[in-house]
């Protein structure tokens, strides 16, 4: 497959590769399914909408990839606190869903074992609340994968601003220059793009034209996709 050149000479430019950071939510596992399914039940239960059920295109374009923190001022505009209360239980949900039914992006061991073949440094940077990203990662087997795990919601300010990336970069003494990020969110990639780090954007489930709009280096379907390995092996080219 025939990579367009944009997007090999976009990553070749990073030689020497120093580090990758991976959201977690969509980009190590496919999660959303399951945050749409503890959204959709609990706030049918509550009579959100008229006890209408929220559809996928609503979670897509209101909650998929944002904090919790303007999640609850989204859907509680006139009870903030209840609304964070609400976030709160619904993650407990999530966590439940997640022990039993979590699974990782296709590719994504591939990609694993060519990082660590590389001694590349590596941290996950999430909106996710601590105890949903850490059960992720150990659901996956990435405990000892990662050197560092930043919290958007520890940070001053999640993503989409752009801190939760430096703060990543600063945890592993790594060159933004020299870095690439893994996303699949808007708001993802515009923190990543903001942090001015190459972000590429994987399409597990946000639709490719609402993800172009954040001006990723490319979008790939999964960590199998033809057009990442080209680029890679086009960066190790010009390290050699």
């Amino acid at each position: 497959m025939t990579v367009p050149s944009e997007s090999t000479a976009s990553l070749a430019a990073l030689a020497p590769l120093e580090a990758i950071l991976f959201d977690v939510d969509g980009t190590l596992c496919d999660s959303d399914p399951l945050h749409y399914q503890a959204f959709r039940e609990m706030l049918q239960e509550i009579g959100f909408n008229g006890g209408v059920p929220i559809t996928e295109d609503f979670f897509v374009e209101n909650i998929a990839g944002k904090h919790n923190e303007d999640i609850a001022e989204l859907l509680f505009p006139d009870d903030i606190p209840r609304g964070r209360i609400f976030t709160e239980d619904k993650e407990a949900m999530f966590r439940k869903l997640a022990s039993e039914q979590l699974t990782a992006v296709s590719g994504l061991y591939k990609l694993k074992k060519w990082i660590e073949d590389r001694g590349l440094k590596r941290a996950a940077v999430t909106n996710a609340p601590r105890p949903n990203a850490e059960l992720m990662i150990s659901s996956l087997g990435l405990s000892d994968f990662f050197q560092a795990v930043v919290i958007g919601g520890e940070c001053e300010h999640a993503k989409p601003h752009p801190e939760p990336y430096l703060k990543g970069l600063d945890l592993l003494k790594a060159s933004k220059e020299h870095t690439i990020i893994f996303e699949d969110s808007v708001s993802g990639i515009k923190a990543g793009v903001a942090a001015g780090v190459a972000t590429i954007g994987i399409t597990t489930r946000n639709p490719e034209h609402q993800l172009m709009e954040a001006k990723p280096t490319f979008l790939i379907k999964s960590y199998d996709d033809p057009k990442l390995w080209a680029a890679l092996e086009a960066l190790e080219k010009k390290d050699d």
